[in-house]
């Protein structure tokens, strides 16, 4: 009888790590769908935007651009993309200051109006870069995301520590990057897009060890979708940057 007990006592908890593992890859991939559909979103808003503001007439010599329709230069005007980038991150911390009560439907458009206005403010690559360039260096930064966030999946590594310093990193570029607009230095510009890369890198396997954490199998549907969205919201943020600290460093400019 004590066998059979011990028995029954490993078959359930072996049943209930199956059931954990099941739960968890159910959880990531709904994780990384939402993220994707947002990486779509903003792309497609992105071209649809840029046709809008004038397309293939669009002519860019030195920093004078031309062919811009009404639209185009409303948008590509400075007071233009200061207005979008307040808004978008504006909307980060609406995201984040109401994802405790909000449906798993509505912080999820909420994540999807969020893409759709950061399609808007990425426009501008379309008319500083190639759409060659733009193709080969997202599917590079698709393919060092998937390594990078595999490893954060993967590894029995704690990567806590390393958090802290590249949120330190990160305001460092920042930081760097209002300096250099006043400075237009390139050898700065260059610097900081390889130390952006690197810091970007980091953060997709950070945040993909800290999003599994997340996971827990008492969440019930509500709290589990929440997390998934916040998830997306976060590798999402790191995918787009790390794309856009790579075409800085191999687009061909227009």
């Amino acid at each position: 009888m004590a066998e059979l007990d011990r028995r029954y006592g490993q078959g359930a908890a072996v049943g209930r790590a199956e059931a954990i593992d099941q739960g968890l890859r159910a959880y990531m991939i709904r994780v990384y769908n939402y993220m994707a559909s947002g990486v779509a979103l903003t792309g497609i808003v992105a071209w649809l935007t840029y046709q809008a503001a004038g397309g293939d007439a669009i002519q860019v010599s030195g920093k004078a651009i031309t062919g811009l329709t009404g639209f185009g230069q409303a948008l590509f005007s400075l007071p233009g993309m200061l207005i979008l980038f307040a808004g978008t991150l504006g909307f980060v911390f609406l995201i984040n200051g109401m994802i405790s009560r909000l449906q798993t439907r509505t912080a999820f458009l909420m994540f999807l109006g969020f893409s759709a206005l950061f399609g808007l403010l990425m426009a501008s690559i379309f008319v500083t870069f190639t759409a060659t360039s733009i193709a080969r260096v997202f599917f590079i930064t698709a393919a060092s995301f998937g390594a990078l966030s595999l490893y954060g999946y993967t590894t029995q590594r704690d990567l806590s520590p390393i958090g802290s310093f590249l949120f330190m990193g990160l305001i460092g570029i920042i930081i760097a990057m209002v300096v250099n607009w006043f400075l237009a230095s390139s050898a700065l510009a260059f610097a900081i897009s390889v130390i952006g890369v690197l810091i970007f890198a980091g953060l997709t396997a950070y945040d993909t060890q800290q999003i599994k954490e997340m996971y827990s199998v008492n969440d019930d549907g509500t709290v589990a979708g929440r997390k998934a969205v916040m998830g997306a919201l976060r590798l999402y943020l790191d995918f787009i940057n790390l794309f856009m600290f790579l075409l800085q460093l191999f687009g061909n400019r227009r």
